[in-house]
């Protein structure tokens, strides 16, 4: 399955649920109580951050898609943190605010990366399940899909109607599922139950044989588009009606901290549906996504320039040979990373001592070096008949395994300004005896306030000058 990064920014997702504060008490620890057997923490710091629906949220927003949220919360200080967290993240939040009961704050004490103790001061809303459908229904035609993001705190106390009103307007329904009644979530789109909460009501599944059979009655028994059982460490699967199960291996290299991952999961999903994947490379990215999140410390967000590397590393093009599509994606994410772009073009048929030279002068001049070589009709039409004497595909493979050279492109026109124009570098770099100005693509790069540069070359190599040297000895 070909993976790619999706366009986000045009993805606008709805997140309806139970909102939560995670706080962490951050601190050593250096002695035993006195009183007790347990340790002693020094508070040194503490941390809040959006946790249930307000981190599904958070989630979206992170990887760069508008996201509005609907919960309940109380009138106080921990509701006011919650705003402030998500106002700053750009997630559109829209509480339904109760003053007699608190927010739900999940208390964390840390030391030394380790949980210690976690505390939870929560008590059920008594939400007014008309008024959230109000809200819900006003914003859902700025939204792509809605997300139900369920954690039985009490919020959602309506969860037909809120299926109806999005199903009323074409909107998928995507429900991240609690409790031992499922028929709540009938005619959703997508449910995402971890494989306890699946198999609370489905019973026990001895192997993925029944894990797939008693997952494809449940969607029949309750009108469901699909259903994707998260595994842990057996990764996820998803089952479709009329469609084989895709089984995805878990991608994470080091297991840190599962909280949070069912979030992120959904959060995925959801922005990279709306953004127009279809579902299996949703699933995909999520899964991604979901490997990135449980090697980092408590409740956290996936940010889109982490999962853009992660589908590089997926797609093989951290470093190499690329199609356009690759590298448009490649160069998107190092400068995310604010790294500088330098290119380069040029036909390389045989790779010598000043073309080493030049790349590596080239490479010196930013952080990546992207590499454009003209492809074999192009570079007969530049050097006349008998050349290359290299294909192409071979001249890009050398070009690719020097250190210097981070992608490699191809390109078939008599001159790279077409690839110019997508990839916008910074600079862009050439080598010879002719001024700035006589730089094919220069005035591409200058219109758009990037540089041109002119690097000298080597003496006495020359390509053209070591086929002559062969052919008159072969004479």
């Amino acid at each position: 399955m070909k993976l790619s990064m999706p366009r986000y920014d045009q993805a606008p997702v709805l997140v309806v649920g139970d909102v939560m504060l995670d706080r962490y008490w951050h601190g050593g620890t250096s002695r035993i109580s006195p009183e007790a057997p347990v340790p002693v923490v020094k508070v040194e710091q503490i941390e809040d951050r959006p946790g249930g629906a307000a981190n599904v949220a958070l989630n979206i927003a992170a990887l760069g898609a508008p996201a509005l949220l609907v919960g309940v919360t109380g009138e106080d200080e921990a509701a006011d943190s919650l705003v402030d967290s998500l106002n700053a993240a750009g997630v559109q939040a829209n509480f339904q605010r109760i003053e007699s009961q608190p927010t739900i704050v999940k208390l964390r004490v840390m030391s030394r990366h380790q949980q210690l103790l976690r505390m939870d001061f929560e008590e059920p809303f008594n939400t007014d399940a008309a008024a959230l459908a109000r809200d819900v229904e006003r914003l859902l035609d700025g939204v792509k899909v809605l997300v139900l993001s369920d954690y039985g705190k009490g919020a959602l106390k309506n969860h037909q109607t809120l299926v109806q009103l999005a199903r009323a307007k074409g909107i998928p329904v995507l429900a991240d599922p609690k409790g031992k009644d499922f028929s709540i979530y009938r005619g959703a789109s997508l449910i995402t139950p971890n494989l306890n909460e699946f198999e609370t009501i489905v019973g026990a599944c001895a192997d993925e044989a029944e894990l797939v059979a008693k997952g494809a009655k449940l969607m029949r028994e309750l009108e469901l588009g699909a259903l994707l059982v998260t595994r842990g460490e057996h990764g996820m699967t998803l089952l479709r009606p009329d469609h084989g199960p895709l089984h995805l291996p878990a991608r994470a290299r080091e297991v840190f901290d599962v909280t949070g991952a069912g979030d992120t999961v959904i959060s995925t999903l959801a922005a990279s549906l709306a953004a127009g994947e279809d579902l299996p490379h949703a699933v995909a990215l999520a899964n991604l996504a979901a490997g990135i999140v449980v090697g980092k410390l408590g409740t956290a967000a996936i940010s889109a320039p982490e999962l853009r590397r992660a589908v590089q590393r997926e797609e093989g093009s951290e470093r190499g040979v690329l199609g356009l599509e690759q590298l448009l994606v490649a160069v998107e994410d190092a400068r995310a990373h604010g790294e500088k772009i330098v290119f380069t073009n040029g036909c390389f048929d045989i790779l010598h001592a000043g073309h080493v030279t030049y790349l590596e002068q080239a490479r010196a001049q930013g952080d990546r070096l992207v590499l454009a070589v003209n492809d074999d009709a192009s570079v007969s039409r530049l050097k006349g008949p008998g050349r290359p004497i290299n294909s192409v595909d071979r001249r890009m493979a050398v070009l690719a395994g020097l250190g210097a050279v981070d992608w490699v492109v191809s390109f078939s026109e008599d001159t790279p300004e077409n690839l110019l124009r997508a990839v916008q570098p910074d600079v862009l770099v050439k080598g010879g005896d002719y001024g700035i100005e006589g730089v094919v693509g220069g005035d591409i790069v200058r219109a758009y306030g990037g540089e041109v540069r002119v690097l000298g070359l080597v003496e006495n190599s020359s390509t053209t000058a070591i086929v002559e040297k062969i052919r008159s000895k072969n004479s």
